[in-house]
C-alpha cells in the first residue's frame, strides 16, 4: 500500500463502483416491472404459445387391406414385446 494514499482513497473507488452497480441493477428491475405492469394493463403480454384453434385439422384415414392390417398388428406386438424387461 502506498504511503501517500489514504485509506478512504483506497476503499472509496471500489465502494463507489459497487454502489453504482447496485443502482443500475435496481433501476433495470424497476423499469422492467413498470413495463410488465403496463403490458398487463393493456393486455399485451407476450405469450409462449399461440392461441389454440377450437377445431383441429381434418383427420385422414386409409382403409387397410387384411394383409396390411395383419402386418401392422404383428409390428405392434413385436414392438410391445421388445419393451418388456
Amino acid at each position: 500500500m502506498p504511503e501517500h494514499v489514504s485509506m478512504f482513497q483506497l476503499v472509496g473507488l471500489p465502494v463507489l463502483a459497487l454502489v453504482t452497480a447496485i443502482c443500475l441493477v435496481g433501476l433495470g428491475r424497476l423499469r422492467r416491472r413498470k413495463r410488465m405492469e403496463a403490458a398487463v394493463r393493456h393486455h399485451h403480454t407476450l405469450r409462449a404459445m399461440p392461441d389454440q384453434r377450437r377445431s383441429g385439422p381434418v383427420t385422414e384415414s386409409v382403409e387397410l387391406t387384411p394383409e396390411e392390417h395383419a402386418a401392422f398388428v404383428g409390428l405392434v406386438r413385436r414392438f410391445s414385446d421388445s419393451r418388456r424387461p
